[in-house]
C-alpha cells in the first residue's frame, strides 16, 4: 500500500472514531464526561486536518514529479 493510501486508511479510522465519540457524548448525562468525548471528538478534527493537509501535499507533490518527468 502507498502512503497516500495508509493515509486514507487513517483519515477513515480517525473519522470513525469522531463518529463514535460524538454518539458517546450524546448518550451519558454525566456532564464532566460529555464534555470529555466532546473534546475527543475535537482532538479527532485536528487529527483529521492534520491528515488530511498531508495527503493533499503528497497529491500535489506526487503530480509535479509526474510532470517534470
Amino acid at each position: 500500500m502507498t502512503v497516500q493510501g495508509d493515509l486514507q486508511k487513517a483519515v477513515a479510522s480517525c473519522e470513525s472514531a469522531k463518529g463514535t465519540y460524538a454518539v458517546m457524548a450524546e448518550s451519558t448525562e454525566d456532564q464532566q464526561v460529555k464534555q470529555m468525548f466532546k473534546s475527543m471528538k475535537s482532538d479527532m478534527e485536528k487529527h483529521i486536518q492534520f491528515l488530511n493537509n498531508r495527503l493533499s501535499y503528497l497529491n500535489e507533490n506526487s503530480q509535479l514529479n509526474q510532470m517534470n518527468k
